[in-house]
């Protein structure tokens, strides 16, 4: 996925969740932020990042914030493109092989899934998680306590029973991490239930992206460590 009109800019302060001040061409200005998680370990003072220019006149903000360096490495923190990114990756026909139907945003039960599909030998029903966190190399869910999340493994549980195959697919925002395991010490309740998840049948799998100013895209799989109950 590529972006059109990207700029550097320098990350100032953040006065609410969908607002930034940053400098850009020497002045301060306001930003739109595409992520409503709390990204404290990226937006710190100074730090140098990118922008999307809009020239839509009817907008409050110019500028949309798409992603931000942390020490070398680029992250990507725009939340709408892992769903992007991950269909497009699916429909070269990586992981399922012969795709039938892709449907995003599929309701089943009380449940709504970011993807339903069909291949000539089977239903499948898949969960996208994007990936922001990082420490010491390793890439992390969720950077905050989610009872959705939690609502959507159990959910893909319940697939499991009515014969779909299920997925809980995680997408790494940034390259080069070691590996993905759940955030313990952040939701332990999530971590749980990944494990739950994966002894009745659910996959979970992590990927990792390649990240620059102007483009991002699926990478390769990472290894997926679970906490042990």
């Amino acid at each position: 996925m590529k972006y059109k009109n990207i700029r550097p800019a320098k990350f100032i302060s953040r006065p609410n969740r969908f607002i930034a001040n940053i400098e850009i061409d020497g002045r301060a200005d306001i930003c739109h932020v595409k992520n409503t998680g709390r990204l404290k370990e990226l937006l710190v003072p100074e730090a140098r990042v990118f922008v999307q220019e809009s020239f839509n006149k009817n907008r409050r903000t110019k500028y949309d914030l798409i992603s931000v360096y942390k020490g070398n490495r680029l992250i990507n923190i725009d939340s709408q493109m892992p769903n992007k990114v991950l269909y497009e990756w699916i429909s070269d026909n990586n992981l399922f092989g012969d795709i039938v139907l892709i449907k995003p945003e599929y309701t089943y039960k009380d449940s709504r899934f970011d993807f339903y599909i069909e291949t000539v030998t089977g239903k499948i029903l898949i969960e996208v998680k994007g990936v922001t966190l990082e420490e010491n190399g390793i890439a992390m869910f969720p950077d905050a306590p989610t009872e959705r999340g939690v609502k959507h493994i159990a959910g893909l549980r319940r697939c499991i029973k009515d014969g779909y195959d299920a997925y809980i697919i995680f997408i790494i925002q940034m390259k080069d991490v070691l590996y993905f395991t759940p955030n313990v010490k952040t939701h332990k309740a999530f971590a749980d239930e990944l494990v739950i998840a994966k002894n009745q049948g659910v996959k979970t799998l992590a990927l990792d992206c390649v990240v620059e100013k102007n483009l991002i895209h699926i990478n390769s799989f990472v290894d997926v460590k679970l906490q042990q109950n």
